[in-house]
């Protein structure tokens, strides 16, 4: 231990016995040195005054030669960061919450053109990433990930996916697209005026699995627990027992108020003998297929030769297209599962492609 203490002064360099300085990598000089980053750089610093060759401190000391290089060259001698770099800090991330707050109904490009102005260059995609997940929410989705990253196609097989949607019977009804976190929705700045005016739109409640497509039912103006409750007891339980008789299903859904109610919670517990509700990151539709599913009536319903002229015919289009999806487009949703988790690992709980 003298020996080893003595090497930061560099008048005892000549100190160390014959054996520490013949010793290789892997030996105690090692590891007490490599232990003393501070000290190691100061004995290299010191033997290249002293003249001496990069393999000759190498030797001296017991570290690879590239690692004394790496020191003298200016370049850290620790492990380089893994993965792409974050194109954008904190404060500038500060900064774009600042520009949502300011005009919460501005588009994405209006939103990115303010952040480079104000000296932050970066993508559509990144500005679209950052004001919609906070860190807990990154976290919870990244720790749901990680408990389901092993999970088969078989696996997902098993999950009954469900969602509700709103199709508009014009391309828009007054409703106004903002930018607001999930406890904003009563923020001064995330209102607008509206005008009475025509059009309005059905909404719908779906579900399906890899084996078949659920019902899909109209609801009301908005979705309340009451009527959530018959949904799930008319729709969602006779579809789970028929589809997994085994109990082996899983019945997906999302954070909604009234899924969480107290009187869903319970009728689930009254009947978790005969499937399981899976339990569901928050801000996630990325990773219900459901999703897409959604996508595709939209798309058929701008296609019709016929567009529908009241809310009846848009509600039986509606029921139609969903009616005849093929099963290859569900099932192929489906089996996207894996990559989607797989996905959101990739991006440490950050919204996703999907």
């Amino acid at each position: 231990p003298n020996h080893l203490n003595s090497l930061i002064n560099s008048k005892h360099l000549q100190k160390i016995p014959e054996a520490f300085k013949n010793s290789q990598p892997g030996s105690l000089l090692k590891t007490a040195i490599m232990g003393k980053t501070a000290d190691q750089k100061a004995i290299i610093d010191t033997l290249k005054q002293e003249g001496k060759t990069q393999k000759e401190i190498s030797e001296r000391i017991g570290c690879s030669q590239s690692a004394v290089s790496r020191h003298l060259s200016g370049k850290s001698v620790g492990r380089k960061k893994c993965g792409k770099k974050r194109c954008t800090t904190r404060r500038g991330d500060l900064t774009l919450r600042k520009i949502v707050e300011k005009d919460r109904f501005q588009t994405l490009g209006d939103l990115r053109k303010q952040w480079t102005e104000s000296g932050v260059e970066t993508s559509r995609a990144t500005v679209h990433r950052r004001p919609l997940l906070n860190q807990k929410q990154r976290q919870k989705r990244l720790t749901w990930a990680t408990e389901k990253q092993h999970w088969t196609v078989a696996q997902c097989k098993n999950v009954a996916w469900s969602d509700e949607s709103r199709f508009l019977l014009r391309h828009s009804d007054g409703r106004v697209r903002i930018w607001r976190k999930q406890n904003e929705n009563m923020d001064p700045s995330c209102l607008v005026t509206t005008v009475q005016a025509g059009g309005g739109g059905v909404m719908v409640w779906g579900m399906f699995s890899w084996h078949t497509l659920g019902p899909l039912v109209p609801i009301g103006h908005r979705l309340k627990a009451t009527a959530y409750l018959s949904i799930v007891s008319d729709h969602v339980h006779p579809f789970m027992t028929t589809m997994y008789p085994s109990s082996d299903g899983y019945f997906q859904q999302d954070n909604a108020p009234c899924h969480k109610a107290r009187i869903i919670s319970n009728w689930f517990l009254e009947h978790d003998n005969e499937f399981t509700v899976l339990k569901w990151p928050p801000q996630s539709p990325d990773l219900n297929p459901i999703e897409h599913l959604w996508d595709v009536v939209e798309r058929e319903l701008r296609a019709l030769d016929v567009h529908p002229t009241n809310l009846h015919q848009l509600q039986d289009a509606i029921l139609s297209i969903w009616a005849n999806i093929s099963k290859e487009c569900f099932q192929h949703l489906v089996e996207s599962m894996p990559r989607r988790i797989k996905a959101v690992l990739k991006a440490k709980g950050g919204q996703t492609q999907y």
